[in-house]
């Protein structure tokens, strides 16, 4: 496996990994569902993203279905936050800050595919915030709540910023890591800027 596409990879799983324990605890946060509950809201919260994207590209069957890592780490993820639920509801704001990193890694790592599989930067940079907010979308449908990207404007914003970076350097021809380490820490900084001040994009005057 070439080393860009191991490190695509790499990127993807701990994505699926941060949504997966983030999706698990909101479940146990808000719905309070029993162990299958827990693990099924989590493993789609995890994987929900990436299924579209790979869905959108034609990229059949989904990465989930083709490489068993995927539903192994996003259930691994979700029985983790079941079993130390306790321990994590009494850090510091666990489920948003799971929920920053998953949606920096996916922008990244949905705009890179877009790229490769050779769809243009406008294209690309819309398939990494659908990538990035596809499975918590799921998530708050599934729990009856109304999604986050619809009202919270720092939650697709900061994406679009990471997959906005992330297409401009590979398009340069630039080494694309770095960058897109950079690129995700800049979306993530950036949502939970908005979670720690209550920020929101500009909303119309009733």
């Amino acid at each position: 496996m070439p080393p860009a596409t191991t490190a695509l990879v790499v990127l993807d799983l701990v994505g699926v990994l941060a949504f997966a324990v983030n999706g698990a605890m909101t479940a146990i946060r808000t719905a309070r569902l029993d162990i299958v509950g827990v693990i099924t809201l989590g493993t789609i919260t995890a994987l929900g993203g990436g299924f579209i994207r790979d869905i959108f590209l034609d990229d059949l069957p989904p990465a989930t279905f083709r490489d068993w890592r995927y539903l192994a780490v996003a259930a691994l993820g979700a029985f983790i936050a079941f079993l130390l639920s306790k321990r994590l509801e009494r850090l510091a704001r666990p489920i948003n800050v799971l929920d920053a990193a998953g949606l920096s890694l996916f922008a990244v790592t949905g705009t890179l595919k877009g790229l490769e599989a050779g769809l243009g930067v406008a294209q690309s940079i819309i398939l990494g915030g659908v990538t990035a907010v596809g499975g918590g979308t799921l998530r708050d449908v599934l729990l009856r709540e109304i999604p986050a990207i619809l009202y919270s404007g720092l939650y697709l914003i900061p994406a679009l910023v990471a997959a906005g970076i992330t297409a401009i350097v590979f398009s340069a021809g630039l080494h694309p890591l770095p960058w897109t380490v950079v690129a995700a820490v800049m979306c993530f900084t950036i949502r939970m800027i908005g979670v720690r001040y209550d920020l929101n994009a500009p909303r119309p005057r009733l």
